[in-house]
């Protein structure tokens, strides 16, 4: 799950067309990377790359275990995995299927109680696990009755009775299967129907389905004794300490951790470079696909990348602390795991998509940006709600003379002025252009973020 503050947007073009000399970078040449973006740009504490290659599987990775830790991370330290956690619930329901207990094609709400009875579109259409699967199910991307007690943990208390609440009420707007819309809300719901079916807690199907028998010893979500001591402190873009998160009723969407070791025998799965009664699974997940557009597909789980011989197979993550990449290359046999245990907007995205394609570049060092004063009175004009995206909202407000935004669902962020009308996130690489017409209140935003503009017209004072 990323960190939706600023962080909407979870497509990109890895657009992977490594040839066979670029296949694959050194051990050194990857430390450089990490050595440059931990000490030089400060964008993470601690960064673990691991890699499948034709060289074989290996570790590399730079940094310590929190801020004020110095003990060094490694193959074996602990991360919040975020939205990666969506590719378990998928293979989860691929499994499943092939066990007979489901169809792909199964409505979702026959297997929730009745407290939790879900209303059809108005064409009838109910929603189906490929639907929850693919982000086509019409369900917006959170609840709107997902309103954080703590901004630092914002899926704390939503609880099971929360989320029956919102089904048992909301009446769908679109039709399932009509629109893509990436929902933490479907995926945390697909991982609540599947451990229902089963008669399992979410964390005890991950585990009898997906980690003992893959060996995956230190991937799950409650806290272990042995991970004493090489557990990762997650951090904020800031760099400093912040809490882990619960993800309440929604574990399916991104609730899962798990180190680069485990990961990597989970990509070996997936890749078929390790036998495994999950093979079919795997199989069936990639086989379902729905085309985004721009060279993009989103299969069961997986986002795919690019054409034939140059696809890359992918999912990314994060939380409020943490930054997750996992990724391969079926023609090349390159596999990428990539964890950080700091949420800035250059993690682990651009490092992953550049050892998977060499060719692809990576974030460039952040620009400094200095704050001006201005006339805290002259915020008034900017404060409102602002619509990025269906069912995804910036509120922007005063609090005393600083000027503040906050994303659905996620806790407020700080911005300051760099020129009359333009502010800048204090803890993350955004920015916001406001269009102030002569004498009245902004009439939009944009969001600058990711090399991308994306316009926000106010919807609300």
């Amino acid at each position: 799950m990323r960190p939706f503050l600023l962080t909407w947007i979870i497509l990109m073009t890895l657009g992977a067309t490594a040839q066979a000399e670029l296949l694959s970078a050194t051990d050194d040449e990857i430390l450089e990377i990490l050595t440059e973006r931990i000490d030089e740009h400060k964008q993470s504490v601690g960064i673990v790359v691991g890699i499948i290659d034709a060289k074989g599987q290996r570790v590399v990775a730079h940094g310590r275990l929190a801020k004020d830790d110095l003990r060094p991370v490694d193959g074996d330290t602990v991360f919040e995995i975020g939205s990666v956690t969506k590719v378990f619930t998928a293979l989860l329901l691929a499994d499943t299927v092939e066990r007979g207990g489901v169809q792909l094609d199964t409505p979702v709400s026959p297997l929730l109680p009745e407290s939790a009875a879900m209303k059809n579109a108005a064409d009838g259409k109910p929603i189906t696990l490929e639907h929850l699967a693919t982000h086509m199910s019409g369900l917006p991307r959170l609840p709107d009755n997902l309103v954080p007690a703590d901004d630092s943990d914002p899926y704390a208390d939503y609880g099971v009775a929360k989320l029956y609440a919102f089904l048992s009420s909301h009446q769908p707007i679109r039709r399932p299967g009509g629109e893509h819309e990436y929902s933490n809300l479907g995926y945390g719901l697909l991982g609540h129907a599947l451990a229902l079916q089963s008669g399992l807690s979410y964390e005890a199907l991950v585990s009898e389905r997906i980690a003992v028998p893959l060996g995956m010893a230190d991937t799950a979500i409650s806290s272990r004794a042995e991970w004493d001591g090489r557990r990762a402190t997650g951090h904020d873009a800031g760099l400093e300490p912040t809490s882990d998160w619960d993800l309440g009723a929604l574990q399916g969407a991104g609730a899962l951790r798990s180190t680069a070791n485990d990961l990597l025998i989970f990509l070996q799965a997936a890749m078929g470079q390790k036998p495994t009664t999950l093979a079919p699974a795997f199989t069936t997940m990639l086989g379902k696909r729905q085309q985004l557009g721009d060279d993009n597909e989103q299969a069961l789980g997986w986002v795919i990348s690019g054409r034939g011989q140059k696809q890359a197979v992918w999912h990314n993550g994060g939380t409020g602390g943490y930054r997750s990449f996992v990724g391969f290359v079926p023609s090349t046999g390159v596999g990428v795991v990539v964890l950080s245990n700091t949420a800035t907007e250059a993690g682990v995205d651009d490092i992953g998509a550049h050892l998977l394609d060499r060719e692809r570049p990576l974030a460039p060092a952040p620009v400094q940006r200095i704050a001006i004063a201005l006339d805290p009175a002259t915020y008034d004009s900017y404060v409102g709600t602002y619509r990025l995206a269906p069912d995804f909202d910036l509120t922007v407000f005063r609090d005393g003379n600083r000027l503040f935004t906050q994303a659905t669902g996620q806790g407020r962020i700080e911005i300051l002025p760099e020129a009359e009308h333009r502010f800048f996130a204090k803890t993350m690489d955004a920015q916001l252009t406001f269009e102030v017409p002569a004498g009245v209140r902004a009439a939009s935003l944009t969001l600058h973020q990711d090399g991308q503009d994306h316009p926000a017209p106010r919807v609300s004072d």
